[in-house]
């Protein structure tokens, strides 16, 4: 008798499992990232602080102005959004996940901080739900912003992939 009630609990583990919702954070093509802010006056400078406050980096667009861009500076496949969250920075690939091409990138709405694409009006929430789709097209096809890792460095952080 003792089994059926650990039966059923394997069961419903099993059918929790398999109902949870998998978000493809790797729709973007993996591409090198380095962005070293790794001392308290490139963060100061270049870094953000208020939950919110966001930057973004594209090397090809010389973004932002007056970065001190060097030869081992990658800014992923189509930029870098770097936003501070509740309690740390985090950094995402600027390229919307649904059209994957590095010339379509994402821009914040700063009424709500949402990601939005331009042309198939997808949304992520690169603030609070790290980078997954909030409306349009990327809900259906379950895919979310690339995400980055922060590094602390130094009094600043180093972005890296």
């Amino acid at each position: 008798m003792q089994s059926i009630p650990k039966l059923l609990a394997a069961l419903a583990l099993l059918v929790a499992a398999s109902s949870c919702e998998h978000i493809d954070n790797k729709a973007v093509p993996s591409f090198n990232v380095r962005i070293d802010l790794g001392s308290y006056a490139l963060w100061n400078t270049y870094g953000v602080n208020g939950m919110g406050d966001y930057r973004i980096f594209d090397r090809s667009k010389n973004l932002p102005a007056n970065y001190p861009f060097n030869v081992n500076t990658y800014t992923g496949y189509g930029g870098v959004l770097l936003m501070m969250g509740l309690e740390a920075p985090m950094a995402y690939d600027l390229s919307c996940p649904v059209e994957a091409a590095y010339n379509i990138t994402l821009s914040i709405n700063p009424e709500n901080f949402e990601a939005v694409c331009p042309k198939c009006g997808s949304r992520y929430d690169p603030l609070m739900g790290a980078g997954g789709p909030v409306k349009g097209v990327a809900i259906n096809n379950k895919v979310g912003m690339r995400q980055y890792r922060v590094l602390p460095s130094n009094g600043g952080y180093v972005i890296t992939n």
